[in-house]
């Protein structure tokens, strides 16, 4: 690696309060990341408290164990749960009163979301990481999310199956108030994607994502580069 490309990364690397948001995101103790690193936990815990930097070969370690690239991990794919539960409730509510989503097509749709807003303007719409699973591109956040929404009772799964897939649907009506992380823009393009995908089945969707650049060249479990998505010509977008 040449030397200036060497200080160009060091410089991008991420904040210790950046390192500790996602850490927290993601349900990880100091522990098991000082264990990632190779380091003990109060060595590691300086790193949070600002106390020591963050070297490039401990960034890729962390970044290893995160299941994020370095790339994205220096350009700051903070995930945003709160947001990413935002976009589930305006695709739901996109879709119409009583409406309801097969499970798998609503996480294609906020893949599509993501990576249609990072080809506009080169940022994630929620901060998500998705992995590339056999069944398409998804971060491992939204099973736990849509368990939140079951609990909470926000939204509810069809016991019954429709052509082997379940269904997804708001138990009530939401309010202004509980999407008021997503712009107007944002809402606009999660309009425009559901509009184009309604009348589609989720093996069509699933087929489009999965003939995506960054799809098909991610390896098997791992990340899917959102960079990749401006290679993409316009219309394969979403």
């Amino acid at each position: 690696m040449f030397r200036g490309t060497l200080h160009t990364m060091i410089d991008k690397m991420p904040t210790h309060k950046q390192i500790a948001e996602l850490r927290k995101s993601k349900n990880i103790t100091m522990q098991q990341m000082a264990d990632a690193v190779g380091i003990s936990r109060p060595s590691y815990s300086n790193f949070e408290s600002g106390q020591k930097k963050l070297s490039l070969e401990e960034a890729i370690k962390l970044s290893d164990f995160l299941g994020i690239s370095l790339e994205s991990f220096t350009k700051e794919h903070i995930p945003n749960n709160e947001k990413y539960k935002q976009m589930i409730l305006e695709f739901l509510k996109c879709a119409g009163k009583g409406a309801k989503i097969p499970k798998t097509k609503l996480a294609k749709l906020l893949y599509l979301t993501d990576f249609a807003w990072f080809y506009e303007h080169l940022e994630s719409m929620s901060g998500m990481t998705y992995k590339k699973m056999s069944y398409g591109p998804v971060p491992f956040e939204y099973f736990s999310v849509m368990e939140d929404f079951f609990e909470e009772g926000i939204v509810e799964e069809d016991q019954e199956t429709f052509k082997g897939a379940k269904l997804i649907g708001l138990m009530s009506q939401t309010k202004d108030s509980d999407t008021d992380l997503l712009s107007k823009e944002e809402k606009k393009l999660i309009k425009k994607i559901e509009g184009k995908w309604r009348k589609l089945s989720t093996q069509q969707i699933v087929s489009f994502t999965h003939n995506q650049l960054p799809y098909v060249l991610a390896q098997k479990d791992g990340v899917v580069s959102y960079e990749l998505i401006t290679q993409e010509d316009k219309e394969n977008v979403y």
